[in-house]
């Protein structure tokens, strides 16, 4: 399965350079943060933005999706969930990445709630390492099954409201925890007064943050082609 969802081409009006894909929370869908990459796309604009739609409805809202159960207790068949969802948006990037004529290291997942955990789960378990991972207000789920799973180790930044109410800041706190244990660069941002949502703050971070881990990924590349030569 394909997943599908709005995009907005590269600002500059070119072949896109990078990819950003955005992926929601809870109960809603993509049009609900796809905004973002028009705000990203001032200081990106060779970077196409893509925020898929979650595969399955989300039970008393109509128009909204869900990625997983959240309400799973059970941590096998959290990841379970997990792994299922991975798989259908794996697919999607390679078919997405392999249709702009991109790599790997041309992509950056970003997420908010419900979306950053999969962005985290999914990302860290990729079998070649996207750019970067940026999650808001998330968490990372089953944390003592990633020392076993993990595969590539990205930069990650976390943002997240000390004052939010729906998942904890300590959520963020304990993710970079657990994946600096891994050797994953982690960047974190606890933006005090904030509730459950995204700032203005925060989509500028973020901003600078995939600025510099595309100029990055790119340097590496550059290297390992002259290496190759």
């Amino acid at each position: 399965m394909l997943l599908t969802g709005p995009s907005i081409a590269p600002a500059h009006g070119a072949k896109a350079e990078k990819l950003v894909v955005i992926l929601h929370g809870l109960g809603a869908n993509g049009n609900d943060l796809l905004g973002i990459g028009h705000l990203w796309g001032r200081t990106m604009p060779g970077a196409a933005f893509l925020a898929y739609d979650a595969p399955d409805a989300c039970e008393g809202m109509p128009t909204g999706r869900q990625w997983f159960d959240l309400y799973e207790r059970d941590p096998a068949r959290m990841i379970d969930l997990l792994r299922n969802v991975s798989r259908a948006l794996f697919a999607s990037l390679n078919a997405e990445l392999a249709r702009l004529g991109l790599e790997d290291d041309d992509l950056a997942i970003t997420g908010f709630s419900q979306g950053a955990m999969l962005a985290l789960f999914a990302g860290l378990r990729r079998p070649k390492a996207p750019a970067a991972l940026v999650g808001f207000s998330g968490a990372l789920l089953v944390p003592e099954a990633l020392i076993l799973d993990i595969t590539v180790r990205p930069p990650v930044l976390l943002i997240h409201g000390e004052e939010d109410a729906v998942v904890p800041a300590k959520a963020s706190r304990d993710a970079a925890e657990t994946m600096r244990d891994c050797g994953v660069s982690v960047h974190s941002h606890i933006q005090p007064g904030l509730e459950h949502t995204i700032d203005q703050q925060g989509i500028d971070i973020a901003a600078s943050f995939l600025q510099h881990s595309f100029a990055e990924a790119d340097r590496k590349r550059a290297e390992r082609l002259a290496k190759a030569v």
